[in-house]
């Protein structure tokens, strides 16, 4: 297994796409997986040159920089057990975190050496990571030894770890709130807001029905989130809720998205269609309600897919194991999207 600071050469690949003829390109290779993390978490640099992602390329899956422009990755862990969806950089992007296993880590980038921040007591797991706007770690974990078990969510800042909740049954994802100090979670089916204290907790009033993926936007103003029709022949909508007043309203149907991820001003979003007969990756135009298919991602699960902007909102980065393994493919959209300005989360 390559060492830490080993450095893959390029191994972009540049291909019309056979539904849209627009340029697309492989930046990973499919003879081994790659991928994304969390699409709530940082995972591109500031000024959208560079990527953190995890590739098993040398035998086991471990973290990467992927540079943007170049094409060259440096390896950053030597990971035991990689949780590739706990990989984010900091705010000020000179450390990334990672969970190896029940250990939580910072590392100072590029090649600093690791620091414990937490580490999970035995027989416990735990679901979901982010980074909350004062820089503290959140994450849930619940006691597997006991049917009777309560979940947890922590935060760690400063290597001091506080409790914010705790409830019955099980956590399944966390989503730190931007430029608020507070957090969403999901739980039993609904998605409940929080204070960073742990006061404050409420449901969140969202359109009855199921609720698909959600995300906040980057202000932090609104959530928006797929909710799901119990007919599986009725569109999929992408609605948005704003906590402060309560109000949710339907911002427009999808091609049946099954993700969906906002750009840097929320004008847009980015989504992979769960139909295996339009296996498309799309952008939906907040202002015009109205849909453009960017490209095929023929993955074998759509749910791989998971299309995410660069933070300046020129690319569109997603995810597909259409030509081998699991790889990530970038799709350039500045002749449709407008720039944005990066701003830290």
């Amino acid at each position: 297994m390559a060492a830490v600071g080993a450095v893959a050469p390029s191994e972009f690949r540049r291909y019309p796409d056979p539904a849209t003829e627009l340029e697309v390109f492989r930046l990973t290779d499919p003879a081994f997986a790659s991928g994304l993390t969390s699409a709530h978490l940082r995972q591109f640099t500031r000024r959208s040159d560079t990527l953190l992602c995890w590739s098993d390329r040398n035998g086991s899956r471990q973290a990467y920089l992927l540079d943007l422009s170049a094409g060259e990755s440096r390896q950053l862990t030597e990971a035991a057990a990689l949780d590739p969806a706990s990989l984010s950089l900091s705010a000020d992007d000179k450390s990334f975190y990672h969970f190896d296993g029940p250990v939580l880590y910072e590392t100072p980038l590029p090649a600093g050496k690791p620091r414990i921040v937490h580490r999970a007591p035995e027989a416990a797991s735990r679901t979901g990571f982010g980074l909350m706007q004062d820089g503290s770690a959140v994450f849930a974990e619940r006691q597997t030894a006991s049917a009777a078990a309560r979940s947890r969510i922590f935060s760690v800042l400063k290597l001091q770890t506080r409790r914010i909740v705790e409830l019955e049954g099980e956590i399944e994802a966390l989503l730190p709130r931007p430029k608020h100090a507070q957090l969403a979670y999901r739980s039993g089916g609904a998605i409940v807001l929080v204070n960073a204290d742990g006061s404050g907790r409420r449901p969140l009033k969202l359109a009855a029905g199921k609720t698909g993926e959600a995300a906040w936007t980057p202000s932090g103003r609104t959530l928006v989130y797929l909710h799901v029709p119990d007919d599986p022949k009725e569109l999929i909508t992408l609605r948005e809720h704003t906590p402060e007043d309560g109000s949710d309203r339907q911002l427009a149907k999808t091609s049946q998205f099954i993700s969906v991820s906002p750009n840097g001003d929320a004008s847009v979003f980015a989504g992979a269609s769960r139909s295996r007969a339009s296996a498309y990756v799309l952008i939906l135009l907040r202002a015009a309600h109205r849909e453009l298919t960017l490209c095929e991602h023929a993955a074998s699960d759509p749910e791989m897919v998971r299309p995410i902007f660069t933070p300046d909102s020129q690319n569109v980065l997603f995810v597909s194991d259409r030509h081998g393994k699991p790889a990530i493919y970038m799709v350039p959209v500045a002749k449709f999207v407008e720039a944005t300005v990066s701003e830290a989360q």
